[in-house]
């Protein structure tokens, strides 16, 4: 990149090369443009010290300093974009001016806010003297603190991540093989403090940054990341991080970290796959006042304004990369649903929040029949008490609705087994004004023996005696031991899912659920708990996480060239995988296949959504792909799979399986060949 020559500089010969100079390479580098011309480098010096001095002129500036630091030579670079951030002789990060930006192609790849090196300096030493974990254990309000993270689980979330900044390769195939043991580093909870240190822990540009300040430019922008071929987009608005709230732009954690598992459990190529955040700001006063934070400081865009960018943000990528499947992840209530509505019959995209964890929520409950011997059909006769009626905890709503009425029951009537609610309490007519779609279809009717507006849940359960008690709240411990117990009474096997992300957010710990469901419930969670124990059985701890969908989703909709994700798509993705338990875990209370199997279940999850893609007619890919399930069995038979014998957590292989494993990536070190630039390019 940098390229050296020898000047002669008053009677002496120098050679000026970054390797082994007693100077900064940042005054002394007489690199050439185009020609190579060392003349050039020389009249470069002669400018630079044009008050005499020659080398110790350089020498005596670099080693002193000077006030004006714009009499600095240049270093001339030959790259542009990302390999000028990869390499550390050159790359300021954060620090390069918004004109070096646009010179060199690096709009984009870099947070919105520039800073001093001074300010680089500061946060190098806050981290030097007190790192962020040692700050944040001393503050007693700290989210992750109180979730229960631990010194060692953000040491190896920093031993990985160096490990991927050197060796993706590596990285990937330590992930793949101990997936159960690390998913809970490298995703939920883990995550959720990276998010919060995004900006302090910021050492190397990841993936792309769009923002506000980037508006009529977002298609230019997207040119400058290098790879031609993408596969899939994470992006987030940082808007509602994980239970933790309004991060603004350090929620790019999230992108990077749920692509981590697009790799791992789905097998993307990392080449091609890219996280994003749309930077419009943030309303969370704290973060605006950090001075570590990246990102613009300012309130956050709304209404039309908003809804503007992310529009440029999905023209662009999908102007760049035509083909690309986009995740919505972690959008904030009022937009989350609107946005999903605005794009899916457009695009090739979902929301994770939304469609994810609706299709893993429904997974479990199906397999919860199961495990108590009741067919999927009888999904339409459970009674819900629902907590949380945001964007995640509707979804999930509409989503059991949509299972009801496949299995038969009227609109009405399915809308008539549940009981929302929110912050305010139990949602009925009295209410139904001041909520929005989707939550109005589901207020209860006032009158009779119905409940008051705002009842609490444990009013509620006791008098609904539902089957299953639903926490998409965000709201920490409010299931209380009566609510737990007067849940026990109405059922014989209570589904108790307290689903809010992270742990010390969740409604109820698996403890708790144990002990006061008298170890007759079956328990799932959204973060992991160890598994609990009542009279001398363990009870297990199922973790209801989007981990099992989502990349099966996107694996089968990339592979069948979907245009679009459909409802159907999603509803096999769910069917896929309450089938993939085998009957003896079933027996047990586990709900959820092991995480170590992960490739196997996104491998069926891809497989049943591309067969649902081909019925729907929205799969465009070569033909001769259906021709390879059909030369075994008859399309649209194999919805339905059943335990081998093998023990593979019930899987068995059909021969679309088998395509969809050739088609995924596998971290191995393959041989190297040397292509000159401009070749196959």
């Amino acid at each position: 990149m940098i390229r050296s020559c020898v000047g002669l500089l008053g009677r002496k010969a120098v050679r000026l090369s970054p390797v082994g100079a007693p100077f900064s390479p940042k005054t002394r580098v007489l690199a050439t443009a185009a020609s190579g011309s060392c003349k050039a480098g020389v009249a470069a010096t002669d400018r630079g010290t044009s008050t005499g001095g020659g080398d110790e002129e350089i020498r005596w500036r670099y080693h002193r300093g000077v006030p004006d630091r714009r009499q600095e030579l240049p270093t001339y670079v030959r790259d542009l974009g990302k390999p000028v951030l990869l390499d550390p002789l050159v790359n300021k990060g954060t620090a390069f001016l918004w004109s070096e930006r646009e010179r060199f192609h690096l709009r984009g790849l870099l947070p919105a806010r520039m800073v001093t090196m001074a300010e680089q300096e500061a946060k190098v030493l806050e981290e030097y003297r007190e790192g962020a974990w040692d700050k944040a254990a001393r503050d007693p309000n700290d989210e992750m603190v109180q979730a229960g993270l631990t010194p060692d689980n953000i040491r190896k979330w920093e031993y990985l991540k160096g490990i991927q900044g050197q060796n993706e390769t590596l990285f990937y195939s330590v992930l793949v093989n101990n997936f159960a043991e690390m998913a809970s580093v490298v995703y939920t909870p883990t995550v959720g403090w990276a998010c919060l240190n995004f900006s302090r822990m910021f050492r190397v540009a990841r993936g792309m940054y769009f923002s506000a300040k980037d508006r009529g430019h977002m298609v230019s922008i997207a040119y400058n990341w290098p790879s031609h071929e993408v596969d899939a987009i994470v992006v987030t608005d940082g808007s509602r991080i994980l239970g933790l709230g309004d991060l603004g732009m350090n929620g790019m954690g999230i992108s990077i970290g749920k692509l981590d598992l697009y790799v791992a459990a789905a097998g993307f190529h990392p080449a091609r796959v890219l996280p994003c955040v749309i930077d419009v700001g943030t309303n969370n006063k704290k973060l605006r006042e950090d001075k570590s934070y990246l990102g613009i400081n300012q309130e956050r865009l709304e209404g039309e304004e908003y809804l503007q960018v992310v529009d440029e943000f999905v023209a662009a990528a999908k102007a760049r990369w035509p083909k690309v499947l986009i995740q919505f992840e972690d959008f904030r209530t009022e937009y989350a649903s609107k946005l999903l509505e605005r794009y899916r019959y457009q695009h090739l995209c979902f929301n994770d929040d939304i469609q994810g964890t609706a299709a893993t929520a429904l997974a479990g409950i199906y397999a919860g029949l199961a495990a108590t011997g009741r067919p999927y059909s009888d999904i339409r006769h459970l009674r819900f008490v629902v907590c949380g009626a945001g964007s995640a905890g509707m979804g999930v709503v509409q989503w059991l609705c949509k299972a009801m009425e496949k299995h038969g029951a009227p609109a009405d009537e399915a809308a008539g087994n549940f009981w929302i609610l929110d912050a305010d309490g139990l949602i009925t007519d009295a209410r139904a004004s001041s909520v929005e779609e989707p939550t109005r279809r589901f207020a209860r009717p006032l009158g009779g023996e119905e409940l008051a507006d705002g009842a609490n849940v444990e009013q509620v359960v006791t008098k609904v005696r539902p089957e299953v008690l639903l926490g998409l709240s965000g709201a920490g411990r409010i299931w209380s031991p009566k609510t737990i117990e007067a849940l026990a009474e109405g059922t014989a096997r209570p589904l108790i899912f307290p689903m809010s992300n992270p742990s010390h957010k969740s409604e109820c710990s698996a403890e708790d659920a144990a002990t006061y469901a008298q170890g007759r419930g079956i328990f799932a969670s959204g973060s992991p708990f160890e598994d609990a124990s009542y009279g001398g059985k363990v009870i297990p701890s199922n973790q209801s996480n989007n981990l099992y969908v989502f990349p099966g989703l996107a694996l089968g909709a990339k592979l069948c060239q979907a245009k679009l994700v459909t409802d159907g798509m999603i509803m096999a993705a769910s069917e896929a995988l309450a089938g993939a338990n085998r009957a003896e875990d079933l027996a047990e209370g586990r709900i959820y296949p092991g995480l170590s199997d992960v490739r196997s279940i996104s491998v069926r999850v891809a497989s049943a959504v591309m067969r649902q893609a081909h019925k729907e007619g929205v799969a465009t890919a070569d033909s001769a792909i259906w021709a390879i399930e059909k030369d075994s069995r008859a399309f649209g038979d194999d919805d339905d799979h059943h335990d081998d014998g093998t023990g593979d957590s019930g899987l068995q292989h059909s021969p679309l399986d088998r395509y969809v494993m050739n088609k995924m990536y596998y971290p191995v070190y393959t041989p190297l060949a040397y292509v000159p630039r401009g070749v196959l390019e």
